[in-house]
């Protein structure tokens, strides 16, 4: 059976300023305390995900990521305060927005080859 899938993203200009993936970025770093570690999970090269991250920092009114350099272990990356309730907010939005098209999702998930 076909599997549809809504993607939400929020749009500055042409800027994705935030999405699915990097809200899936954003957990990682949770995760793994470590943008490196998050990329290599995420099968993305580090650079891409600095990227994104970059990007986030830059169009929010506040950081999302934190960064800190370390003795041994390297440093490492905080998703801030600010940053876990933009997450919870979108996943929140994600949810809303598949039930309030659930049955029009259905309907056209029917017209699909398989």
């Amino acid at each position: 059976m076909t599997q549809l899938k809504l993607r939400l993203r929020l749009m500055i200009d042409q800027d994705i300023a935030f999405g699915p993936g990097k809200a899936d970025l954003l957990e990682a770093i949770h995760q793994t305390g470590s943008i490196s570690q998050a990329a290599k999970k995420m099968n993305m090269s580090y650079r891409r995900a600095w990227q994104l991250v970059e990007t986030m920092n830059q169009l929010f009114n506040s950081t999302l990521v934190e960064t800190y350099k370390g003795g041994e272990s390297g440093g490492g990356a905080i998703v801030t305060a600010f940053g876990i309730a933009i997450l919870k907010q979108f996943r929140c939005m994600e949810q809303k927005a598949l039930a309030a098209i659930e049955t029009d999702f259905q309907q056209l998930s029917g017209y699909l080859k398989s």
